[in-house]
């Protein structure tokens, strides 16, 4: 799943000259792109109905099956070839120094533009449910070839990303237990000269490597410059947990990467004003409850009332009077229609909460999801409530969908669907009160 961006957001200077220079592409847009491949060289709210019910819709009619699809959003089953998020993971930050260059940096700065920046996003976006636990070695280890040896570039080739891991395997297991992590995360010295900033990624092993007993199935390989791109350490180890990326990548290059989601997920773009998880990946990853995701299958109105997905406990959300919230996070945050065999509509409460803190518009964000679509072709979709206007052109990464959601007293019709979302209002407390309607 490696990473290969061809227009950076929020880069360093040389990015940003790079981002300026390219034809077709509007400075003020913010993209990223994260292309997952596979190393085939190395094997290679609580909801009432009307009438009202309690408890009258199970979650489980609009589970989608886990397809053949790479990182596929079906969530019947978990793929154990990948950690899941749902306790606490250790990971180990290798620093990788070369013979043609002298760091300028130390381990412990490197380190530091990514913990704990990246452990607290993923605590916030799984209401505290998930930890990820950095251990960072606190030296240089030298790799036995030129960093030019390599030829890392955004497309590596298959030979030479088989070269560097197995040097660096190589290299490291005498120095580090394999057997005690979860996440292996190799950080290449980012002034060394044959180390490209936009090759951080994560590597699929078809075959896996083995270090101290232990089968290494994937490594993410960080070539970041220092500081790096915002919370890219939080995207790419997103793929170790099996989510896929969400952005669009246009054929020739150019053009905006980010149509299919825009802000809206961290898959999607690193440098999105609200990148907290998609409520259907925390669905996924085990981070919400069954009885937080409320399934509308009858035709008719069904009134829910959904919290704002950032909320969670101690996360102080602003109520319908203005007045801090602090009770909310144990409700109901996702409800979904389905629409297919392998696809629904979800529908959830986004706002600057949390890991959203700069969301551009706050409402009822509504998106399809795809479980047999690959991860990079649009497996999750955001249906614009606004399409004829934009919003927060200095700083979204895709302005159209800036002001996607449906905002209070608001209703839309999701097109080519019978489906109506109304939000009719906010409680006290900060939830919000919508109506769905189909059929």
């Amino acid at each position: 799943m490696p990473r290969q961006l061809p227009l950076r957001g929020r880069g360093s200077g040389r990015e940003a000259l790079k981002r300026l220079g390219r034809p077709g592409v509007r400075p003020r847009l913010r993209s990223t792109a994260a292309m997952c491949t596979t190393m085939s060289a190395l094997a290679a709210t609580s909801m009432v109905t009307v009438p009202s019910a309690a408890e009258p819709f199970s979650a489980a009619p609009c589970t989608l099956t886990r397809t053949d699809a790479h990182h596929s959003e079906g969530l019947d089953t978990w793929n154990p070839a990948y950690p899941r998020p749902a306790r606490r993971l250790d990971a180990v930050m290798v620093f990788l120094s070369f013979p043609d260059s002298h760091p300028l940096t130390t381990p412990e700065e490197l380190a530091a533009d990514h913990f704990p920046a990246t452990t607290r996003f993923f605590q916030r976006a799984s209401y505290g449910r998930f930890t990820l636990r950095p251990h960072a070695l606190r030296h240089w280890i030298r790799m036995p070839r030129p960093s030019t040896a390599y030829a890392v570039q955004r497309d590596w080739a298959a030979s030479d990303r088989a070269a560097y891991l197995r040097d660096a395997l190589a290299v490291t297991d005498g120095q580090v237990d394999f057997s005690r992590y979860d996440v292996v995360y190799l950080v290449a010295d980012p002034d060394a000269p044959g180390v490209d900033s936009d090759a951080t990624k994560v590597v699929n092993l078809d075959t896996p490597l083995r270090a101290d007993g232990t089968d290494i199935r994937r490594i993410v390989t960080v070539f970041e410059n220092h500081p790096p791109d915002r919370l890219v350490l939080a995207h790419e180890t997103g793929h170790v947990f099996d989510l896929p990326d969400l952005y669009h990548r246009p054929v020739d290059g150019k053009g905006d990467w980010d149509t299919h989601v825009g802000d809206w997920d961290l898959m999607g773009s690193q440098f999105a004003l609200a990148p907290d998880l998609f409520g259907w990946h925390k669905w996924k990853l085990g981070w919400l409850e069954p009885r937080q995701v409320r399934c509308v299958q009858d035709a008719g109105p069904v009134r829910l009332t959904l919290e704002p997905l950032g909320a969670g406990p101690g996360v102080p959300v602003t109520g319908a009077a203005g007045a801090p919230s602090f009770g909310l996070g144990r409700g109901a945050k996702l409800a979904v229609v389905r629409t297919g065999a392998d696809s629904v509509l979800a529908f959830e409460v986004r706002g600057p909460v949390g890991n959203d803190a700069a969301a551009c518009r706050q409402g009822v964000l509504v998106y399809r999801v795809s479980s047999g679509t690959q991860s990079g072709g649009g497996p999750i979709e955001v249906i614009d409530a606004h399409p004829h206007t934009e919003a927060c052109w200095e700083d979204s990464v895709y302005p159209p969908l800036a002001d996607a959601p449906v905002a209070l007293g608001e209703s839309f019709t999701v097109p080519g669907e019978s489906v109506r979302v109304e939000v009719e209002g906010r409680t006290a407390s900060g939830a919000w009160t919508v109506k769905i309607t189909t059929g």
